[in-house]
């Protein structure tokens, strides 16, 4: 049998998610800009800034952007190298695979190249995080890390009971509880989280929850404190929904639209629906704000120019795009 982390399901998740699928509806409804490029470049700017702050890196959102531009910053060169990596990594974000252990540990090395020597592997020797002088956690025994992050990989692959939502908190926090890696367990978790959540839906690759965490950072530590102190993640999934929720509903306020023509709608929908057939319901699913009868132009406006093929009459007939010549 998998390998279950410990948590409950309580009201408050119950509540939240509920409330994270009602607000994913509400986006899905109103359509975002079609190619919202310049959009996920600044919301990457402002997660490796925010997930770097966190760490203790002092550059600014301005000096983020700027080597993200390829300009030259004056800086620690500590604080530019790790900039430089997590562009890097960002740029990567959409080849990995989040139930990868091999892509997790890749994904490591890109992070901390340059910056520590066993960039990429497990930790060798046992670690503690202090507060001070008081050791506020002791991470499991070295010997037990490799164990432990293949159970934690099987329960995200093979538990179908669990909702992506909820195994994205849950697999943050316990990594934050292994600490399998000797740094870079901070921003490991967090970036591992949005994967994962991408899996819910494809719309988290456009939105970023770091910068609220940086906002709530003491909350972010004592949260980890109490789920060490209960033995559960429960507290902590509860953290991240609200987190999740706060960053959704100001995602829909600074990017969403409405797509008010074919050519948008269909470009749109191209993202979701890529080269698989689908019917004018699925096309409708999409956009819940029009009416039949202009789903039916629309495809039919996608076919005359060349977007669409199609088989079958009527009610019965489906459409799928057509790759774009090489």
């Amino acid at each position: 049998m998998t390998y279950k982390p410990p948590f409950s399901i309580t009201p408050c998740i119950i509540k939240l998610s509920q409330s994270i699928s009602h607000a994913l509806g509400i986006l899905e409804g109103e359509k975002l800009d079609a190619e919202p490029i310049k959009l996920r470049q600044q919301n990457n700017i402002k997660t490796i800034q925010s997930t770097l702050s966190i760490e203790g890196n002092i550059l600014s959102l301005e000096q983020v952007t700027d080597i993200f531009e390829g300009k030259r910053v004056l800086g620690l060169k500590k604080d530019i190298l790790e900039v430089q990596n997590a562009i890097r990594v960002y740029e990567k974000f959409d080849q990995l695979n989040p139930t990868s252990l091999r892509d997790f540990l890749y994904t490591h090395g890109i992070l901390m190249n340059n910056l520590i020597q066993n960039k990429g592997q497990w930790r060798e020797g046992n670690v503690g995080i202090f507060k001070g002088s008081k050791v506020i956690h002791a991470a499991p025994p070295a010997k037990h890390v490799p164990i432990l992050m293949r159970n934690l990989f099987d329960f995200i692959k093979e538990d179908e009971d669990i909702s992506w939502l909820l195994k994205a908190c849950i697999f943050h926090y316990e990594l934050e509880f292994i600490h399998p890696l000797m740094d870079g367990n901070g921003r490991m978790g967090r970036l591992w989280q949005q994967l994962l959540l991408t899996k819910e839906n494809t719309i988290f690759s456009f939105i970023t929850v770091e910068e609220l965490i940086k906002e709530n950072q003491k909350n972010y530590y004592d949260v980890l404190a109490q789920c060490d102190s209960e033995g559960s993640s429960t507290k902590f999934i509860e953290f991240s929904l609200d987190i999740i929720l706060t960053a959704l509903e100001n995602y829909r306020k600074s990017a969403s639209v409405n797509l008010r023509d074919a050519p948008a709608r269909l470009q749109y929908a191209k993202k979701i629906l890529q080269e698989k057939w689908f019917s004018r319901k699925r096309y409708l699913d999409i956009f819940k704000n029009i009416s039949t009868a202009t789903a039916s132009r629309d495809l039919k406006f996608g076919i005359n120019e060349g977007l669409l093929e199609h088989k079958g009459e009527k009610n019965q007939a489906v459409y799928r795009y057509l790759r774009a010549p090489l």
